[in-house]
């Protein structure tokens, strides 16, 4: 009976030390995070092929550029948030350069929903989270 209580026991030590090590969720790579938004925003604005490579081009510049942010900042979630909103304005900016005028009518739209549904989690203040 000991033996087995002490090996529930250890078991129980090895998965919760195991999932502490990467905090329990990872976070996809520049690359990865570039393709997914792009298909997505490809789909919802129906962009054409050279809109796709030049949208996957600027969300991939905003991935690499974000991850220098989180290292950059270290902690300091004021900093950090200001040179995100930078970032996001700058990606916004040149996403908005590769669309038509009906195209970004909709990517005005896609933003303010995907806003509205951030406040609605609760995640739009950057409060405690």
């Amino acid at each position: 009976m000991k033996k087995l209580l002490m090996i529930c026991g250890l078991l129980f030590s090895v998965i919760t030390f195991a999932n502490a090590q990467d905090g329990g969720r990872k976070m996809a790579d520049p690359a990865e995070r570039a393709k997914r938004n792009t298909d997505r925003l490809a789909e919802k604005l129906n962009l054409n092929e050279d809109q796709k490579t030049k949208v996957l081009a600027i969300f991939t510049d905003q991935a690499t550029q974000m991850g220098k942010i989180r290292e950059e900042s270290k902690g300091d979630r004021d900093a950090m948030k200001t040179k995100v909103e930078a970032l996001t304005a700058d990606t916004d900016g040149k996403i908005s350069a590769v669309l038509t005028d009906d195209q970004k009518k909709q990517y005005e739209a896609v933003k303010a929903a995907r806003k509205e549904a951030m406040e609605k989690r609760g995640s739009g203040g950057g409060g405690n989270q």
